[in-house]
């Protein structure tokens, strides 16, 4: 059984480590592979389909494994892994932004049994599981302070729904197999690169079009988003890779079994998110949000996350702002800088609620 005690110094090294990271030419596993890679890791992208064809490498100097981890057996996912002498997975891999119920079941819960079976069976030393959940398994969480890891799990969409099927997958496989294994529940990720199937991808290419409208002397077209009337925890996609550093590299008697809260703590409402990034871009674009009819909502209106165990337990706490991140999302599909003075958001990803707290 994992213990309390705080975070030592008896970490493994990262550097020369064997890496393996599910979903690894995707936007998250992306982010964890250059910062494994810039640490000495050696990094293993495994992807369904690997990098596009004639395009650079997703993380310079990192390997790409194409492996379809629905369409193989455990066996040789395993067989896999261990040709590659790989010590610690991460899995990044998953189904969220148009997809359906089904798609999702197969790809945030069937394919988590298909790699925890895996890892069970390789030889040597116990294979490091690193499991990435999500918020949205808390469903509303606490109503008014931030949520911890004793909170049960009440998830109200089927992303929610399929991933905590995930992390109950690799906990079973923590008490009746023996696996290695961490999960850490991650609020909203944001940074550079993310999909356009994502609200702030979305609002990113939207953005990046209309500079490129305003440039050539167009009118610039409005945004057209959904109703935005919740708030949500947010994270640094550098912060969310320091934690999986951390965790991949924590004594097993520490983190083993555990479930770590990963987020900002803080819950920021996203009408004010996506106004700061049309601010930061330097656009004047007007926005059109859709009425939302009665009753319609079918998730939740707030999450925040309680992450003083994964400062406790990992050593670990945000350290880049809501700016920071917004920054790096705009500079990536923008074709010009940003504005050098823009006024601070007020929010900061370095500043958790404490549980109970009103944020």
């Amino acid at each position: 059984m994992p213990t309390d005690r705080a975070v030592s110094s008896d970490r493994r090294e990262v550097a020369g480590l064997s890496v393996a990271i599910l979903g690894g030419t995707g936007f998250l596993g992306r982010h964890l592979g250059v910062a494994f890679a810039a640490r000495g890791a050696r990094v293993h992208l495994v992807s369904r389909t690997g990098p596009p064809p004639g395009g650079p490498d997703p993380v310079p100097g990192a390997a790409t494994l194409r492996l379809d981890l629905l369409a193989q057996p455990p066996r040789r996912i395993a067989a896999a892994l261990a040709s590659a002498g790989v010590e610690v997975v991460v899995n990044a891999a998953g189904r969220v932004w148009q997809a359906g119920e089904e798609e999702m079941a197969a790809g945030n819960a069937e394919l988590v049994e298909r790699v925890v079976t895996a890892v069970s069976t390789l030889p040597g030393p116990p294979v490091r599981l690193v499991q990435l959940g999500s918020v949205h398994e808390y469903g509303a969480g606490g109503a008014h302070g931030a949520t911890d890891e004793e909170h049960e799990p009440a998830p109200v969409t089927p992303y929610g729904r399929t991933k905590l099927l995930g992390t109950r997958a690799v906990l079973r496989g923590v008490r009746e197999r023996n696996v290695d294994a961490v999960v850490l529940r991650l609020a909203i990720v944001i940074g550079a690169g993310m999909p356009s199937g994502s609200l702030f991808g979305r609002v990113a290419d939207h953005l990046g079009e209309a500079a490129r409208a305003s440039a050539r002397g167009e009118p610039i077209p409005p945004l057209q988003l959904p109703p935005l009337r919740v708030a949500r925890d947010l994270v640094d996609a550098a912060d969310v890779a320091d934690a999986v550093l951390a965790a991949a590299t924590a004594p097993s008697d520490l983190v083993g079994g555990r479930v770590l809260n990963v987020g900002g703590g803080e819950a920021v409402p996203m009408r004010d998110l996506v106004d700061r990034m049309i601010t930061l871009s330097g656009l004047d674009l007007p926005v059109i949000e859709a009425a939302e009819p009665p009753a319609a909502r079918t998730d939740v209106a707030r999450q925040c996350l309680d992450i003083a165990r994964a400062g406790h337990l990992l050593g670990w706490r945000p350290t880049r702002t809501v700016d920071d991140s917004l920054r790096d999302l705009l500079t990536s599909v923008l074709p010009r800088g940003l504005p050098p003075h823009a006024t601070p958001l007020g929010m900061t990803a370095g500043a958790p609620a404490e549980k109970g707290e009103r944020p």
